[in-house]
This record gives C-alpha cells, structure tokens and sequence, in this order.
C-alpha cells in the first residue's frame, strides 16, 4: 500500500493524545509486547491510509518492521459487514491458495485494546489504483493485462474448494442469495427511505431474483482498488476480506461490474475510480467472457446481479452518510450521499437490460 495517501502524519507512540482516530497507539503497544512479543522493536509509528469508506486501515511502523492493522469504523456496533475475526479467518485460510493474500499475524478480539477488534497483517508492497492519474501510468498494454488478471484472480477463488482450505462452514450457502436479497432489500428500505422509487425497485429486485447457480468463497467487495498491483504489473494481494462468505459467485462478478462501469453522474464522483476505455481498459463484456471461459460456467442473469450490486452500493453509502451526519467519520466524507441517487438510477437501467 505504498502509493495510498495517508489523511495524517505518522504519529508516535509517546502519548495518547498523538494517536490518531481510533487507534490509541500505546495502548496497542502494550498490548503487542504482551501478546506478541518481539513483533515490535522501536518507536511505533501509524498513518490512517485512505481509500476505504467503511473500516479503518492503518500502516503501523517500528524500526525496519511494517505491518498493517484493520479495524472496524467509529461509533457503529459491531456488524458483519466489520467482522475483523472473518477477515482474518479467510485470509489465513487462502494462504496456501492460487489467491494472494497478505499474511496474517494477528487478531485481537477484545475491544478494550483500542476500542474494538483488530486484526494484524504483513505488509505488502504494491500500489492500490483509485485515480485516473495513477491508471493512466499503467500504459494500456499493462491496464488490458491487469483487468483480465483481476478476473483470474477471481476464477480461482470461486474455484477454491472451501473444504479443502478449512472454510467448509465458514458461511450457510443454502438460500445465500434469499437471504441477501432480503437483508439488503430491507436495508434499503430504511436507509435510504425518501429518496424517489426506492420501494418499486426493491420490489423488482425481490421478484425477479435469479435461481442461484452454485456456491463458491465470495470476497463481497471484489474490485481493482481492493487488490495490490505490483511494479510489473502482477496482482500480489486481494485486500478487504470483511464481507467474505460462502455464496452465489456472481454476486461477486455483478459487484465487479458495478465498479467497472460506475454511474452516470456527469460532473461527479461516478465510481469508475480510473478504469477508462481510452487507457487501455477493456469494456465488462470482455471480462464476463473470460470469467466464463475460465470456470467454465455462463454468468446467467448477470444484469440482475449487477442490479443488485448498485442498490447495496446504495445502502452503503447511504449508512456512511448516517455515520457522518452523526460525527463519527474521519474527514474527507462530506460527499458520500451525493451518489446515493445515481447509483438508485443505475440499478434501475440495468435492470431493464434484461
């Protein structure tokens, strides 16, 4: 995560007062020389990396160690959507897989420490790609390489076998899909309550909901500024695990086509985050082709799961938004609820190319 900004110095571990947001470095210190001794040798230094809109991702240094910590965001209950303890798990359960993962070190289940669970992690070196200036550097030659790589990484971990890797029970893939559809569906009806032609389209959504094509590992936020690129253009770590469950594969692919082709937000944030035709990126079709040819399976009824993909995009916007109304973000999230209607509007035109 080398390239990712940080929002605040790095601060020393000399008093309470330095830490930043959401991480009191000594006591994390004290708690890392009791439980991990020897990790840390040195002044333990932090910066809050930005780029995630929900739980907080820190670099910690000491000397010549780095690592990074995860924990979930300020002022919200614990959720399964923060789940730092299924982070972990799935990590070091795909250690020993085709995908990429940073390592882990450790997790911290006690809230005492710094307020609520964390979990420790190798850090890995790479750049995350968010912004058009940064795509723009890759050359389209690596842009095309990269897009159908992030695919491949994709196939293989929906080609895990669960089982095989200690993740046998890790999630309930019978009704998987009802019972996304129902939570998110029912969250958006609070959530986003006001905002014009929520309940029609979640009725649509309920009603037209595919048959399930199988289970699979799902990351649950699949998407190129959630993976480590490194200097030659190889996928070194998938990051941001928290939504991992065992599930429908293409509500991954359907997210990932959400991403890929953003909103129609003319002037505004419209979430492509840097993947452009003109830079050498290839249109979604591409990538739902090779998806294909690499499982061998036809994505069916893509164009709901990416339906669905935006309204859950919605709804997490939407509950970012709650939180900073409430104070209980870091800076940088005045905008957040500026997307909350487009991406509304994009589940609906998606819906009807079906």
């Amino acid at each position: 995560m080398n390239d990712t900004m940080a929002t605040a110095p790095p601060q020393g571990a000399s008093g309470h007062d330095e830490s930043p947001p959401g991480l009191d470095l000594r006591a994390l210190r004290s708690y890392l020389d009791r439980t991990v001794p020897g990790l840390v040798s040195g002044e333990l230094t932090a910066m809050l990396l930005a780029g995630g809109h929900s739980n907080l991702t820190f670099e910690l240094g000491a000397g010549a160690g780095r690592w990074v910590l995860r924990r979930p965001p300020l002022g919200e209950r614990p959720s399964a959507s923060h789940d730092m303890g299924r982070e972990y798990r799935v990590m070091g359960a795909l250690a020993a897989s085709d995908v990429p993962v940073p390592e882990v070190l450790h997790y911290c289940e006690d809230p005492s420490v710094i307020g609520a669970a964390f979990h420790l992690s190798a850090f890995v070196e790479g750049t995350v790609f968010r912004t058009t200036a940064q795509t723009a550097l890759l050359g389209a030659e690596r842009a095309h390489d990269v897009s159908f790589e992030l695919v491949d990484v994709l196939a293989a971990l929906h080609g895990v076998d669960p089982e095989a890797v200690g993740l046998g029970h890790f999630g309930r893939p019978a009704g998987f899909l009802q019972r996304q559809v129902a939570r998110w569906t029912g969250q958006a009806e609070d959530v986003l309550a006001g905002f014009a032609g929520v309940e029609t389209l979640v009725e649509r959504l309920r009603t037209g909901m595919p048959e399930s094509q199988g289970s699979a590992i799902v990351h649950g936020d699949y998407r190129l500024d959630n993976v480590l690129v490194s200097g030659d253009g190889r996928i070194v770590a998938v990051l941001d695990w928290e939504m991992a469950t065992l599930g429908d594969p293409l509500t991954d692919l359907g997210l990932l086509q959400c991403y890929w082709e953003g909103v129609d937000n003319p002037g505004g944030d419209g979430m492509r985050k840097g993947i452009d035709p003109a830079l050498g990126f290839p249109e979604f079709g591409e990538l739902s082709e090779r998806y294909a040819t690499r499982t061998g399976t036809e994505p069916a009824g893509l164009s709901w799961y990416a339906a669905f993909g935006y309204l859950k995009l919605a709804v997490l916007r939407g509950r970012i938004h709650r939180r900073f109304l409430e104070g209980n973000t870091p800076e940088g999230f005045e905008t957040v609820g500026d997307l909350i209607a487009p991406l509304l509007d994009q589940s609906r035109r998606t819906l009807e190319r079906r």
